[in-house]
């Protein structure tokens, strides 16, 4: 089973004012609209509708709440980038993330979502940018790696972190898949070192749940392993 198996679904909000207290530890989950990002909730939680995915790109309007147990919480933000959302939605968007991400107090740090075939747009710049004065770490998923070769692949791996390393020095990079599964068990434990998780109990969800799968290849994850467990 996943270390994040058991995860349900804890409340929406629309307005700062309705956010729960922050009294646990929060993973945020960002990304342009059709990067991927419900699919990759979904893998990591083994769950299939965990997180709402939708045909139709800026459907998630809200912040949604998706609880662990303990006090841990996955947050999944608003999709960003969807032309056809007004501009008066898109800029009360813009200020729910952007106050979210720099000012909650209980948020540990954020994975943001790229699909590997168009990374840092500059709507992600803009994400990194809001985020970086906290110091806090970011994980970047880069999604749908089954849809370029592997040749591909590695050269957009090598120059998203070249990248990250220059200008965004807390951020770690990898390539995932809800296709393959590729990257969903490096992913995993990363996370759940973030939520203060044993390492220990990590490998061992994460052997059991692969015990009858194919072997998949490291998805290589690059970058410095931000974040280091909670005290």
């Amino acid at each position: 089973m996943s270390v994040f198996q058991h995860t349900t679904f804890y409340t929406t909000v629309n307005q700062l004012q309705h956010l729960p207290p922050p009294d646990g530890v929060e993973i945020a989950f960002a990304g342009r609209s059709n990067a991927g990002k419900s699919s990759a909730i979904n893998s990591l939680a083994n769950r299939g509708r965990l997180a709402f995915t939708s045909k139709t790109p800026g459907r998630t309007q809200h912040i949604n709440f998706f609880q662990l147990g303990s006090g841990r919480f996955l947050v999944d933000l608003p999709g960003y980038g969807y032309a056809k959302v007004p501009a008066a939605i898109r800029q009360h968007w813009e200020h729910l993330l952007s106050t979210y991400l720099q000012t909650r107090e209980s948020l540990h740090g954020m994975v943001l979502i790229m699909d590997v075939r168009h990374p840092l747009t500059p709507l992600d710049r803009q994400m990194l940018d809001w985020f970086a004065s906290t110091g806090k770490p970011v994980h970047v998923l880069l999604t749908k790696s089954d849809k370029l070769s592997r040749q591909q692949t590695g050269k957009i791996l090598k120059n998203v972190l070249l990248f990250l390393r220059e200008t965004y020095p807390q951020c770690s990079v990898q390539l995932f898949s809800s296709m393959t599964k590729e990257g969903v068990e490096e992913a995993t434990a990363l996370l759940g070192t973030w939520f203060g998780l044993d390492t220990n109990l990590i490998q061992e969800l994460n052997s059991a749940q692969n015990q009858n799968k194919p072997k998949i290849k490291n998805p290589r994850l690059k970058g410095n392993k931000t974040g280091g467990k909670l005290p």
